[in-house]
């Protein structure tokens, strides 16, 4: 696993995580090229069935990143959001797989630094995990049915 590159999809909120996002390649602040960064408009809009999705996909771990708590562009969703990630983590849990492969972060649009930071310290920590059970699942069940 010494060569293992995870995937990783980070969900960000359009006001602050996905600004911070921008702020960190403004500065050319370097983080891992496994991140796969999809902007949404509120992380309230991210679903339970849009974290599995991304798991059922291949990718080996995902963060949702949105506002500060308070400072939610959509007075709330930030909160929703963490319920979802949080409710995703049992699911995960039930099913055997590592809840840590999941993570609901906040930050500001000015916080450039910290979302680099972020994307180094979650490559890092699935790196360790090493890849998605799901994905040898999917092969296994592609191979019996062929």
């Amino acid at each position: 696993m010494g060569n293992f590159e995870p995937v990783i999809v980070a969900f960000c909120c359009h006001y602050c995580a996905y600004t911070a996002a921008d702020m960190a390649g403004s500065m050319r602040l370097s983080y891992p090229s496994n991140v796969k960064i999809l902007r949404v408009p509120c992380t309230g809009k991210v679903d339970i069935k849009h974290i599995l999705q991304a798991f059922q996909n291949g990718v080996d771990g995902v963060y949702v990143a949105g506002c500060l708590e308070g400072d939610c562009h959509f007075k709330s969703g930030n909160k929703k959001a963490a319920l979802r990630v949080e409710r995703v983590k049992m699911l995960l849990d039930e099913i055997g797989i590592e809840k840590e492969r999941v993570e609901m972060v906040t930050m500001s649009a000015g916080m450039g630094e910290y979302f680099a930071q972020t994307a180094i310290n979650i490559t890092e920590k699935i790196r360790k995990l090493g890849p998605s059970p799901v994905k040898n699942v999917w092969k296994d069940q592609l191979r019996s049915a062929s």
